[in-house]
């Protein structure tokens, strides 16, 4: 039998698979021939033209350095240093650009340590990823904790990326239980 926490974390994976079947788009660094694979296609590509692909799809191509990801859909420590800083600043959920604003960040250290790997950036990049990571993770769950005690408004629901809807309604129930055992007799 399956307990909370393993069904909320096949959640938590569920929606992080949905993230990396969204398309990014990638710009050719390098030419490249391509391939099929069961009966799916990838590339050719050539150098300086933009590719739409699914995220799971290109993570090989960049890590070859075939292809990278454009300037705007990039995320790096200085973007993740961006959030942290506006999300500590502001009382309320700062809302996203993107409802996968947390896997995006999950899933784009790869391509951090893969650079550091690469030595094209510092050690110290992925650290400060790491440490502005937590920051945003730290702060939109202490919001997220005050939001359960309460209803959610449209407005808030909103600032709420997709993992955080799930927790709210996990800790909405939790907490709306556990105080009513408390209260009502």
């Amino acid at each position: 039998m399956e307990n909370i926490e393993e069904l909320f974390t096949n959640s938590l994976n569920r929606i992080n698979f949905m993230f990396t079947n969204e398309k990014i788009t990638t710009e050719c660094i390098k030419n490249h021939d391509g391939f099929t694979l069961l009966g799916e296609s990838f590339g050719p590509y050539e150098k300086g033209k933009k590719y739409k692909l699914k995220l799971f799809s290109a993570i090989p191509f960049i890590k070859n350095d075939i292809l990278e990801i454009i300037q705007s859909e990039k995320c790096d420590n200085v973007d993740v240093q961006r959030y942290a800083i506006s999300e500590r600043d502001d009382q309320k959920l700062i809302q996203t650009e993107e409802r996968f604003f947390l896997n995006k960040i999950k899933e784009f250290k790869q391509f951090m340590a893969e650079d550091i790997r690469k030595k094209k950036v510092p050690l110290i990049n992925l650290d400060r990823y790491n440490s502005y990571s937590l920051s945003i993770i730290d702060n939109r769950l202490l919001k997220l904790l005050k939001l359960a005690k309460t209803e959610l408004s449209l407005d808030d629901e909103r600032r709420l990326t997709i993992p955080e809807k799930l927790l709210f309604e996990l800790l909405f129930n939790f907490i709306k239980h556990w105080r009513n055992f408390f209260i009502n007799s």
